[in-house]
């Protein structure tokens, strides 16, 4: 049974979202201050942790940096209040996976949960990846074509992760959707092709007749190293 550890103060969030998961065959635990927080996601080793930003004795954010620095392959999914100016960058700086504002929909809830712990099971960390003339370092953020720097934005490199790991396999344009950009709250399927047209543009010999990034009518894409 997997675990789920949820770092907040509001004793009514506790009782709904206790109902929520152990309804859905989740085991949950909670922690109502980032202390407490800190101490049980140590002793519990929980398969995930939803965190409120807001937090007595330790703020959120320190919390997940924490968490980060031992366990980084652990889902760190943030609650946030709707009034919040939330900076998506800082967020994920701080080495959270999603987030999500109060109120929110449990069935959304739910739904994320399930898609970062899919996530986290994969099991595969590529931080260097090679094909054709070009090399990818993820970690440094770095894409190199015949030894020179190509400018690649943040999810276009998320992108070609997410292909890396999935090497002639057709992906949906919903499964990058929902894979890529699960936390901005699933964009237009159109993002997906400019993201694919641009790596076409900047990695392929010929981006008018792609042979690594290519369409499959009807289904999605395939990358072919």
């Amino acid at each position: 049974m997997q675990k789920i550890l949820v770092i907040e103060d509001d004793r009514a969030i506790h009782k709904a979202l206790k109902y929520l998961f152990e309804s859905e065959g989740f085991a949950t635990d909670f922690a109502a201050d980032g202390a407490a927080g800190l101490t049980a996601f140590r002793k519990l080793s929980p398969s995930l942790v939803i965190l409120d930003l807001k937090l007595p004795e330790m703020p959120g954010g320190d919390v997940c940096r924490e968490i980060r620095k031992t366990s980084p392959g652990v889902p760190i999914l943030v609650l946030s209040a709707a009034s919040d100016e939330i900076d998506k960058v800082l967020l994920l700086e701080t080495g959270a996976d999603d987030y999500i504002t109060k109120p929110f929909s449990p069935r959304e809830l739910l739904a994320r949960v399930r898609t970062s712990l899919r996530r986290s099971q994969r099991g595969v960390n590529i931080e260097q990846y090679s094909f054709a003339d070009v090399v990818v370092d993820f970690p440094k953020m770095e894409v190199k074509r015949a030894g020179k720097l190509v400018e690649i934005t943040p999810h276009e490199l998320k992108v070609l992760k997410h292909f890396s790991e999935h090497p002639e396999i057709v992906v949906s344009r919903d499964q990058l959707l929902n894979e890529v950009w699960g936390y901005e709250c699933y964009p237009s399927t159109r993002t997906v092709d400019n993201h694919i047209l641009k790596l076409r543009q900047k990695l392929e010999p010929d981006p008018e007749h792609p042979i690594h990034f290519r369409t499959v009518h009807g289904a999605g894409y395939k990358f072919v190293p």
